[in-house]
């Protein structure tokens, strides 16, 4: 699929099959974030793959969107490395750049996700839950995994309604 039919494609996907993505294809995606644009090339983003039952039970217990999470055989936990920062609004654009790799790779391998933000109102607890460094600042959490059914068609609003002119 060439790039504009997997962006157009690309849904936000609550409802995953049992069968979990292989490692190969999980690492596919997160390669595809390592080549996301950043500021002095600092790459900034750091990933947690989280696939094991018990702590996503627990990641679940910090949104009411816990379904999407117990539902989905991975969740990747996106975050901003502090250390390797240099200036914060670049850094969470070149973080979010990233999430972005990962959704559209995700989807050109056959893969749903939803891209979580509600998580990050109580990012502070979630990184004590998964014993993360200080250094790193949570940005989103990915649900990952085959979608369970169907993928409907998106709709966004006609492009002259978003354009700007002086």
């Amino acid at each position: 699929m060439d790039m504009i039919e997997t962006i157009r494609k690309r849904r936000s996907v609550r409802e995953f099959s049992e069968k979990p993505p292989d490692e190969r294809t999980i690492m596919k995606t997160l390669e595809a974030a390592r080549w996301a644009p950043s500021g002095l090339n600092n790459q900034p983003w750091r990933f947690l793959v989280v696939r094991d039952t018990e702590t996503k039970e627990g990641l679940a217990g910090f949104t009411k969107y816990s379904g999407i999470i117990l539902g989905a055989p991975v969740s990747i936990i996106a975050c901003l490395d502090h250390d390797s920062s240099y200036n914060r609004d670049k850094d969470v654009m070149a973080v979010g750049a990233a999430i972005q790799n990962i959704l559209l790779c995700a989807c050109s391998l056959g893969l749903g996700t939803c891209w979580l933000g509600e998580i990050i109102n109580r990012k502070e607890e979630v990184a004590r839950y998964l014993k993360l460094a200080d250094s790193l600042e949570i940005m989103a959490v990915i649900a990952m995994g085959y979608p369970a059914g169907n993928i409907e068609d998106g709709q966004r609003k006609p492009l002259p309604e978003l354009l700007l002119e002086q």
